[in-house]
């Protein structure tokens, strides 16, 4: 195989010094990947702001009872407020089924889109995963005028159409991404999802405040499909088929995957069931989730029932941890990736470390957050550094499917996304019915489960989880041809 001998001797892993990366192929796709990953949480967050402008007051006083432990926050600023927004008469159940609706559609796509993106590759599904999203959310007001079964039935649709976006990702980064810098290109793509709540959080309430709620749904969902033009224009999915990469980086990236993949048609389904590196992506998975579901849903209740936040405050505060951790997911990235590379630590030893740090740190800070009082500047800080810590999973057990099984990543992501999406389902609710009385004992309940979850999670994933690619991938090796 002359070709292979060449790129074998012209592009190793020492010569990725010499192939640039800014302007590259793979980093102009991890940008276009992190705008996408933006908006596809913008439109999965923006539900639960506007949906209380979209609520006549008085139906949702089955709420419960504010805590009167710490004294209310006076605001500074009173700026009248817009009120030409269609009201509804939902009560607290209703509310529960609309929120929740899309985490029901989003756990059926997960198996079958990473199935899919092996298939017909992560291009053509991750960019009309994300179109459909958006178009479904510009449909928005319109469903809720027309009842509320129309809205459930469109926010599952959401949840269909994103449910694809990951495992498709994953799958293409199989093919796109050299295995010494996995963790900085994957985090890149994967931190618009962090920012995308970051920013989704306050300007969603800001619209809503000043405008009208349905311009949160109008302008986001335009956005996305503004997105999805660029990517269907600018993106390919394999280096082989890429209109404009260079020749040096395409030869890199082929060189350094080629013992990696596999040529198998049929997808081993049982050896991958029954791999225990996977298990381990799936606990950990599973663990971290419910920890980030819990806060992001129930963090602006505990900032306005216990910690007396004003609505205002309470958008930007709520978004203020997730602004940590995008933050933490960047350069958690490029350290892990510094170090497999120039300080020659094992890849197993680094997802290990990192998934530890992201996941022991934040349950310690989150426990110690219920005990701090009315201390609010102190709350604030515990609940982010938890937050921001977990950043740190994103270069640990979040990409390890690329690590054990690169042909197949897509998939595995799938399965632990679907195990992983259940915390989003159940974890809330529990959390809602341990709060009745929003006393701080029962939000130390809370903070305790999350914590004992993740504590769980991290020390399954240390004893069981590999940095090797398994056997069952790599079965016939892949040889690219040009």
């Amino acid at each position: 195989m002359p070709l292979q001998s060449a790129l074998s001797l012209d592009v190793g892993p020492e010569a990725a010094s010499q192939v640039p990366a800014c302007c590259s192929a793979r980093y102009n796709l991890a940008l276009l990947a992190f705008f996408g990953f933006f908006l596809l949480y913008a439109l999965r967050v923006n539900l639960s702001v506007a949906l209380v402008d979209m609520v006549e007051p008085n139906t949702s006083l089955a709420k419960n009872t504010t805590s009167n432990v710490c004294p209310e926050h006076s605001s500074t600023i009173n700026v009248p407020r817009n009120t030409t927004g269609k009201k509804y008469s939902w009560d607290a159940d209703t509310q529960g089924w609309i929120l929740g609706s899309f985490f029901y559609g989003y756990i059926i796509t997960q198996i079958p889109g990473g199935y899919l993106a092996s298939k017909i590759g992560g291009k053509l599904l991750l960019g009309f995963g994300i179109f459909g999203t958006s178009v479904f959310t510009l449909l928005t007001p319109l469903a809720a005028d027309l009842g509320v079964g129309y809205l459930i039935a469109v926010r599952a649709l959401e949840g269909l159409g994103e449910g694809v976006t990951f495992p498709a990702m994953h799958s293409m980064w199989s093919s796109w991404a050299p295995p010494l810098e996995r963790s900085k290109l994957l985090s890149i793509s994967y931190a618009g999802a962090q920012l995308g709540t970051v920013v989704s959080l306050p300007l969603s309430g800001l619209i809503c405040y000043y405008m009208n709620w349905v311009y949160v749904f109008y302008i986001f969902g335009a956005l996305g499909v503004l997105w999805f033009f660029f990517w269907m224009w600018l993106v390919s999915d394999k280096p082989e088929t890429h209109k404009s990469i260079s020749r040096i980086e395409r030869e890199y990236i082929l060189s350094s995957l080629k013992d990696q993949l596999s040529t198998q048609k049929s997808v081993p389904w049982r050896p991958i069931l029954e791999s225990l590196p996977l298990w381990a992506i799936v606990v950990a998975h599973f663990s971290y989730n419910w920890t980030f579901y819990t806060l992001l849903t129930l963090l602006p209740t505990y900032m306005k029932e216990i910690l007396r936040f004003d609505a205002q405050e309470n958008g930007f505060l709520s978004a203020l941890p997730y602004f940590g951790c995008w933050l933490c997911i960047i350069l958690s990235g490029q350290i892990a990736d510094h170090l497999r590379e120039k300080q020659n630590f094992s890849t197993v030893c680094v997802r290990k470390c990192f998934t530890l740090i992201g996941m022991i740190g934040p349950a310690v800070f989150l426990v110690a957050a219920g005990f701090i009082g009315c201390n609010y500047e102190l709350a604030v800080a515990f609940v982010t550094i938890s937050t921001t810590l977990g950043g740190f999973c994103t270069s640990g057990y979040s990409i390890n499917h690329l690590d054990i099984a690169p042909s197949y990543a897509g998939i595995l992501l799938g399965i632990t996304n679907s195990f992983a999406t259940i915390p989003g389902m159940v974890g809330p609710v529990i959390a809602k019915n341990l709060t009745h009385n929003n006393t701080v004992g029962e939000w130390q309940t809370v903070f305790y489960i999350a914590a004992s979850i993740n504590l769980f999670g991290a020390i399954f994933f240390a004893l069981f989880a590999s940095g090797e690619v398994q056997d069952w991938a790599v079965s016939g090796y892949h040889f690219h041809r040009n």
